[in-house]
């Protein structure tokens, strides 16, 4: 399942509502667990999308300069 920058941001933000609204720390860990396990992922699939630039995705390579030589 693929989340949007937005949705990753509303899950984020549920789960700070949630650790916040815990009487005590133990009923927060495993809230802030997964709000940890989403930060570390979300950063990665967003360093993995820029260093790709988008390209590659459809698994096609295209390559204007190709057309060059037909004069």
């Amino acid at each position: 399942m693929d989340f949007t920058s937005h949705d990753i941001a509303v899950i984020e933000q549920a789960l700070q509502i949630a650790i916040r609204e815990q009487d005590s720390e133990s009923k927060a860990g495993p809230f802030q667990e997964v709000l940890s396990k989403l930060k570390v992922n979300a950063a990665a699939a967003m360093h993995q999308t820029s260093s790709e630039g988008g390209a590659g995705l459809d698994g096609f390579r295209y390559d204007y300069d190709d057309s060059s030589d037909l004069h």
